[in-house]
């Protein structure tokens, strides 16, 4: 069993906002399913695949995750989470593995309920702001521009998103398309 999550806040005023990336691309992957909901979640099941919009803010991310871990007892290597990320310009992709939060909130949540650093991510680039506080930045609407932008690397993230399915070892996966930037692809590390 995988699990593939989104992180974002739940609630229609966070619905179109930076911090909401990982369930942007969710929803952009699967299209128009039905989404099924549990006391932490909105969740999707197809076939061995559990698809989840944790239902708690984005900060404490963790407990969700946790809760479906322990009820389909998922291990951390079988996890993948997407979500928002300052560093990187936006729409800019990058895969981690068996890293720190890197300041990340929800992140850091799901690090303390599983108490492993040992969980493949996708990185998605939502730039810094220059003169806005962090906070109302991120919290802040995306443009249509920035939207187009965050879709750019929409094929790729499938095929990642379908590689792990599948059970490629996702530090390959993190050097074949983190590598890309150093060929002149769309992609950004």
């Amino acid at each position: 069993m995988k699990l593939i999550v989104g992180l974002g806040n739940p609630g229609d005023q966070f619905e179109n906002t930076r911090h909401n990336a990982g369930f942007l691309i969710l929803d952009k992957y699967l299209g128009d399913v039905h989404w099924s909901t549990s006391k932490c979640g909105l969740f999707y099941k197809k076939n061995d695949v559990i698809f989840l919009k944790p239902s708690t803010f984005i900060n404490l991310s963790g407990s969700a995750v946790k809760y479906f871990c322990d009820y389909y007892k998922i291990e951390a290597d079988d996890i993948l989470i997407i979500h928002d990320d300052l560093d990187l310009e936006i729409g800019a992709i990058r895969l981690k593995y068996k890293s720190s939060s890197g300041g990340h909130n929800g992140i850091k949540s799901i690090i303390e309920e599983l108490k492993t650093t040992e969980i493949s991510r996708i990185k998605i680039g939502i730039s810094r702001p220059s003169e806005i506080w962090v906070k109302n930045y991120v919290l802040g609407s995306l443009s249509n521009e920035e939207l187009e932008k965050i879709y750019s690397n929409q094929k790729e993230i499938a095929e990642i998103i379908e590689q792990f399915v599948e059970g490629i070892d996702y530090r390959k996966l993190m050097g074949r398309y983190n590598k890309r930037k150093n060929e002149g692809d769309i992609w950004s590390v």
